[in-house]
């Protein structure tokens, strides 16, 4: 028989080495999100599994619910971690929920007798946050690669033995021979070992990874807008019109401009201006397709190309994206926008395209703004 309280001393020191490595070695030097999540999730399974070395005293009718929250806050940390590397939010009551719920099943099923109390329910938590964790990191960019395989899987196997140990726990209880055997605490105490030596090799490697997407993010996105910025949208531009073929081999460029801009900073302050420009590039993204670009092309201009659609097109998302900012609600007395629209075939000069739609834009300032107009055949 595994003697359960030196597993669980053991698991203590294994867990807190692994903690200083990851935050003194990994998180300060990456500052990466997966690494911080890790960090949180080690602290809890740590902190959880000390709360059990109190059960036998007067103390486990707190303790044990506690520890059965604060573990599966863990699982929920491992899952928000995995969440992360495919750049998704992570809402606080999403993180809550299942530890919230665990804790007061766990306190209403008498656990100053109890050893197992709400076991059904943390059991059922673990199995869902771990394999929500493994379908994050199988989800990644449609697949695994490098230092996502061990995890995956080790996150599925580890989900798979809850899920089972969850099911024995019901039909044959704590005390019967098939979870004792198969799934009893020690047995359990060293796969969560096992996870965390597979977490050490693949943890920095995953929090490099991470950082290196986040510069590069930085660097081809504009701080203020979150769109692409100048250089990184005329990269797309050029690398989308060398692969497009058949019908879709041309599209629409708009050059968009905020009226009366300096106004709007004398008005409302600078804030107020970079407010203006954040909505607008908001109204933008509610507006557009996925497969259209979008990005800041400098001060209150901004640019878009959208493929395959014609300049007629174009003026009805104009008029979209005019409409969305009117009614966004996000600032007040939003400013009106005019737009430069010219069309742009596959092969040809990006440069004589931005011309024509910068001088479509300037003859729609001249008309009095708030318009759209399209490039005459001359500007083509």
């Amino acid at each position: 028989m595994l003697e359960v309280f030196s597993l669980r001393v053991a698991f203590g020191v294994s867990a807190f080495t692994l903690l200083v490595l990851f935050y003194l070695v990994t998180f300060r030097s990456t500052r990466s999100e997966y690494s911080a999540w890790w960090c949180l999730a080690i602290t809890a399974f740590l902190l959880g599994s000390s709360a059990y070395l109190l059960n036998g005293t007067w103390h486990q009718r707190w303790a044990n619910p506690a520890g059965n929250a604060i573990v599966v806050l863990g699982a929920s940390c491992v899952w928000a971690a995995a969440r992360s590397l495919r750049l998704k939010k992570v809402r606080g009551w999403q993180i809550a929920t299942s530890p919230a719920l665990t804790a007061i099943v766990s306190a209403l099923d008498h656990p100053s007798v109890n050893n197992w109390s709400g076991g059904p329910c943390f059991l059922a938590a673990m199995s869902l946050m771990i394999g929500l964790a493994s379908r994050e990191l199988w989800r990644r960019k449609g697949g695994f690669d490098g230092a996502e395989v061990p995890m995956a899987v080790t996150s599925g196997i580890v989900a798979l033995f809850y899920l089972l140990r969850c099911a024995a726990f019901i039909l044959d209880g704590p005390d019967g021979p098939v979870f004792g055997m198969f799934f009893g605490s020690g047995i359990t105490t060293l796969l969560t070992i096992t996870l965390l030596i597979v977490v050490s090799f693949s943890i920095t490697a995953l929090s490099a990874e991470q950082a290196t997407e986040a510069l590069r993010i930085r660097a081809s996105h504009d701080g203020l807008t979150g769109l692409l910025n100048r250089a990184a949208f005329l990269a797309l531009l050029e690398d989308a019109l060398g692969s497009r073929r058949g019908a879709e081999n041309s599209g629409s460029l708009i050059l968009a401009d905020l009226d009366h801009f300096k106004a709007v900073n004398d008005r409302s302050g600078h804030a107020g201006g970079d407010a203006a420009l954040r909505a607008f590039a908001s109204a933008c993204r509610s507006s557009v397709r996925s497969n259209d670009l979008v990005g800041r092309y400098g001060g209150e201009e901004f640019i878009l190309f959208l493929p395959g659609a014609t300049p007629g097109q174009a003026v009805r998302v104009t008029e979209q994206i005019s409409a969305t900012l009117r009614n966004s609600g996000q600032i007040q007395s939003p400013p009106t926008v005019s737009y430069g629209i010219a069309r742009l075939d596959a092969g040809g000069a990006v440069t004589a395209a931005l011309a024509s739609a910068d001088a479509a834009l300037y003859r729609a300032k001249a008309r009095g703004r708030n318009q759209a107009v399209l490039a005459t055949t001359a500007e083509l």
